[in-house]
């Protein structure tokens, strides 16, 4: 996802003393940092793997509607292994 943001005040303060200190290379790797700090305070999401995969999933079903696919079921993707 891209997204321009324009700080100003205390937030572009902020950010710009996170690069000054060393703490960041970059004010946006100074933000990123700040999304995963706020992700530990409040545990917004608790299983980051299972938030990815379900993502991927999600996004591989809403291609496969558009192509018109369907996933094959289970029996049939394993019956030449049996």
């Amino acid at each position: 996802m891209r997204t321009t943001l324009a700080f100003d005040g205390v937030a572009e303060i902020i950010l710009g003393k996170a690069v000054d200190v060393g703490l960041a290379r970059s004010r946006t790797e100074a933000l990123r940092m700040g999304i995963f700090a706020l992700n530990r305070e409040y545990s917004l999401v608790k299983d980051v793997g299972a938030e990815l995969a379900a993502k991927k999933m999600q996004e591989e079903e809403n291609q496969m509607k558009a192509a018109g696919e369907e996933y094959i079921p289970e029996k049939e993707a394993l019956r030449k292994y049996r």
